[in-house]
């Protein structure tokens, strides 16, 4: 069941959209089933009333374990974990719900852990370190986490080319075309010290280097060269 789509941004991509993996189910079967084997063999072995009412015990352990089922099927199939362009998303719950949301701009490391019989078979835990007020979110049985790793160092990558690649795109247009200190400061807005002031805020918002910001406005301010009639 995908995520539901009206909970995704505009112009949000969606990279991964998964639920957990089938070991969220076979833990809780192994355990039902080591139960009921343990009722039967009591039962087995008892006698009076507990050996003539092993029927009943087994029929009320079934019920109850298939109950149990349903409820872990519809945990499983409401419960996503997805990864977009713009953050990392985790939301469970058929009932009452809950959910996480780590912007990929804040997140600052990413491990992963699989045991032997997790690794054999594709499942594991992940655990996200963020910059926020929580710091650290811990997912279990996500399918293959070693790939959902790496998708989102990817993901932050991409984001981060994109955003170097607008702030280029925005600082050459801001002085393109330029013939002289006055044209280049004044090309956005037509007012040198307001244009000045829009470069000074990219360098305090670390947009650009203090170091380009100088080279900058030394190619600004440098005499255009003169064209002299041979």
């Amino acid at each position: 069941m995908p995520y539901p789509e009206h909970l995704i941004h505009e112009g949000e991509e969606v990279a991964l959209d998964l639920n957990p993996h089938w070991w969220f189910f076979i833990q809780h079967i192994a355990v039902g089933t080591g139960i009921l084997g343990l009722v039967i063999i009591w039962g087995w072995l008892g006698s009076g009333f507990l050996h003539d009412s092993l029927g009943y015990v087994l029929s009320i352990g079934l019920v109850l374990w298939a109950i149990w089922l349903g409820i872990r099927y519809m945990a499983w199939r409401n419960t996503y974990f997805v990864v977009t362009n713009r953050r990392v998303i985790f939301r469970t719950g058929f009932v009452s719900k809950q959910g996480v949301e780590i912007p990929l701009d804040r997140i600052t490391n990413i491990d992963f852990y699989q045991g032997p019989i997790e690794r054999v078979i594709g499942a594991g835990d992940l655990d996200i370190q963020s910059a926020g007020r929580d710091g650290s979110s811990h997912f279990e049985d996500v399918r293959h986490p070693d790939a959902v790793q790496q998708e989102i160092y990817h993901q932050i990558e991409g984001r981060e080319q994109s955003r170097a690649d607008r702030n280029a795109s925005a600082i050459a247009d801001a002085i393109a075309d330029r013939g002289s200190a006055s044209d280049a400061l004044g090309a956005a807005t037509g007012d040198p010290a307001e244009q000045l002031r829009r470069l000074a805020a990219l360098r305090d918002e670390g947009v650009i280097t203090p170091e380009e910001f100088e080279a900058w406005l030394a190619s600004a301010s440098a005499p255009a060269p003169l064209n002299r009639a041979p």
